[in-house]
């Protein structure tokens, strides 16, 4: 894969110069994923952001889905005063935005004023375990495959109608179908167009089972461009569908159909690019049998990192491709890990994280459990055949964000590789939501309870 920017400076530079740029978005991803920043005159980017870097309110780590500031955290709060943090930005992550005119943008890495990163920072938690897997003499590659619900309602009118009501770009499953997916193929050739000259390396768009509902795919790279590319794309396909008077959702779980999933595909590789995980022939090695053993023992306390909102859950339902045992097999969609190719393609599907998950939180979390498996060098179980959603044996994803942030908390193994800080800062974000939906009254318990009860 190659690392080099697919904008330089110098050519920035030069389209700066002639017009061709004017705007640059400086952006980082926050704990829910989403991209915060700002956009800069271009000019201004060059002459001071390029060596100096910016800043920003340190809020935007320590805030709800709402950007309403909440208690809880230890490095941002009222008794702190809100100050700043700096946004250095990454050169190698350097585009061009094709969907917004004359603009380019660049991913930044958090730090404070002493220089010291920002470790609750998401893409600094991924770098903390890539770093310690490459002091191990590894890397690693993840591809993620985010699926959305396409709607025929802008963004403004789904908000309107309390999102009820909405009309699905497609009436029926398109699972693979080419006629279906062609009704809404201006939009998804739009959006693959468009992250290609992003830089993103588009495989391929297909259908899926709930009404609207498609998934574009990107080829594999290295853990931390494949995150990089994934907020980029997320946020780049939302922008495109409101420009084209369309919205679309990567929620978890929006109605009883087929929740939106965004399984994670892993591989480790020497330093050297030599196989780790693969064997001579077509199977695991001992270090992939290891890498796998370590998923099955750490998922559980690591699953607010793969699942963090209330509504992640609603999707861990038998018999909806949505994994709810925690076993392992060889391509078997019912278990919550899909052993999937042969050789240097070998890989490992996490098939627990849904579309809204923060993809750097829940690629560290992947590296982490097997690195570990791999240290402790774990005896890898059989692999499971049959139903894995019928094993009355199998350990449970866990059902509520809850139980997740309980399991979190009390886990030795995330305190351990993760920090201290980082375990509170994220185990806040679970309390803040759990508390909100605690306050909430929904239309399920009116609809249940007004004359009934």
């Amino acid at each position: 894969m190659s690392t080099e920017p697919v904008l330089g400076v110098d050519e920035l530079r030069r389209q700066v110069g002639s017009g061709e740029i004017d705007t640059v978005l400086v952006a980082f991803t926050d704990m829910q994923g989403r991209l915060q920043g700002k956009r800069l005159h271009a000019r201004y980017f060059l002459d001071v952001v390029l060596e100096h870097a910016t800043e920003g309110c340190n809020y935007l780590l320590a805030v709800d889905v709402d950007m309403n500031t909440v208690e809880g955290y230890a490095m941002s709060s009222w008794s702190r005063g809100y100050g700043d943090f700096v946004m250095q930005p990454d050169l190698s992550t350097l585009r061009p935005v094709p969907w917004n005119p004359g603009t380019a943008m660049v991913l930044a890495d958090l730090r404070w004023e002493d220089g010291s990163p920002v470790v609750a920072s998401p893409r600094q938690v991924l770098a903390r375990q890539t770093e310690r897997l490459a002091a191990a003499g590894m890397q690693a590659f993840v591809g993620t495959e985010l699926e959305f619900l396409v709607f025929r309602d802008t963004y403004e009118q789904a908000w309107s109608s309390g999102y009820r009501d909405l009309t699905p770009a497609n009436q029926y499953n398109v699972d693979y179908s080419v006629l279906g997916t062609a009704r809404i193929e201006p939009l998804l050739r739009r959006i693959r167009n468009d992250m290609t000259g992003a830089g993103l390396v588009v495989e391929s768009a297909k259908g899926e089972c709930n009404l609207g509902q498609h998934e574009i795919a990107f080829l594999y790279d290295e853990a931390c461009r494949t995150c990089d590319g994934h907020v980029i794309y997320k946020n780049g396909a939302k922008e495109i569908a409101a420009q084209e008077g369309m919205a679309l959702t990567f929620m978890a779980k929006f109605d009883a159909r087929e929740g939106n999933s965004c399984h994670v595909h892993c591989s480790f590789r020497g330093t050297d690019g030599a196989m780790v995980l693969a064997d001579d022939g077509h199977g695991l090695s001992d270090v992939g049998r290891s890498f796998v053993a370590g998923q099955l023992k750490y998922v559980r306390e690591l699953t607010l990192l793969l699942a963090p909102n209330i509504n992640s859950y609603k999707r861990f339902v038998e018999g909806s491709f949505a994994p709810t045992a925690l076993r392992w097999g060889r391509d078997n969609r019912t278990c919550a890990f899909r052993l999937v190719g042969h050789g240097p393609s070998l890989r490992l599907e996490n098939r627990i994280p849904g579309g809204d998950v923060n993809p750097y939180l829940a690629t560290a979390a992947i590296v982490a459990a097997g690195l570990a498996g791999i240290e402790e060098r774990l005896e890898l179980e059989p692999p499971f055949e049959g139903n894995a959603y019928e094993d009355p044996t199998a350990e449970h994803v866990p059902t509520s964000l809850g139980e997740a942030r309980d399991l979190w908390v009390g886990s030795a193994f995330a305190r351990t590789t993760f920090g201290d800080d980082v375990v509170d800062h994220y185990a806040n974000m679970a309390a803040v939501e759990l508390a909100a939906f605690g306050r909430a009254v929904t239309d399920w318990e009116r609809f249940r309870g007004f004359e009934r009860l």
